[in-house]
């Protein structure tokens, strides 16, 4: 008979080996963008009780960023509070508090914005978070998703959203849309199938009663 002592031996250096692997990490990171354009200044007040939830759910080493959305949205400088939270809860509490007084400033000196920049807000939420490297990546939308773009972008290119959950929040209906609710429909449709073909997945959530399925 065969000796089984070499063979339980070899076993377990496997799954020692495969216990010593790279780590996997298992932090969050999250970015949304906030769309001011028009009346949706009105909308900032709803945005806050999205953050305040988000802020409340996030744990330390959890990165979590605001931006709006506006002219040229592929800018750093539409980022109104980011922050990667500290290992110390102590520290990460005083983060949060930060974060919110960052929030309030923005919320009490935003102005309605002339133009929607939807996609270039995605390309910079794309590239923070991947130099981020959390374990998860949520975009937060907060928009009626009717994108303009200010003459003379470009906002023909490729969104590597592989990995990236996207999630539309607060998408009201125009005007427009009472008179005819297909385009509310179509405009739903393409920028689900816009996300889908890039490689990231898409879902929406309306009823900011039910926070708990923005971060799921």
């Amino acid at each position: 008979m065969r000796n089984p002592i070499p063979v339980l031996v070899w076993v377990m250096s496997a799954l020692l080996l495969v216990s010593c692997g790279e780590p996997i990490a298992r932090n969050q990171g999250v970015y949304m963008l906030i769309d001011t354009s028009g009346t949706y200044t009105d909308e900032l007040g709803k945005a806050q009780q999205v953050i305040n939830y988000t802020l409340a759910r996030l744990n330390p080493g959890d990165t979590f960023a605001v931006a709006s959305i506006n002219t040229g949205s592929f800018s750093e400088k539409n980022i109104h509070a980011k922050v990667t939270f500290d290992d110390r809860p102590s520290v990460t509490n005083k983060q949060k508090q930060a974060f919110q007084q960052a929030i309030d400033s923005f919320v009490a000196s935003a102005k309605p914005a002339d133009y929607t920049d939807i996609t270039g807000g995605l390309l910079q939420a794309v590239e923070f978070l991947n130099e981020k490297e959390p374990g998860r990546k949520t975009i937060l939308i907060f928009s009626d998703l009717k994108e303009e773009i200010k003459e003379g972008y470009n906002r023909e290119v490729p969104l590597a959203l592989q990995g990236f959950d996207l999630v539309a929040l607060n998408v009201t209906k125009l005007r427009s849309d009472n008179v005819d609710p297909n385009a509310y429909l179509t405009r739903l449709q393409q920028w689900q199938q816009k996300v889908e073909q890039n490689g990231g997945s898409w879902r929406v959530v309306n009823d900011l009663e039910r926070l708990e399925k923005i971060l799921q």
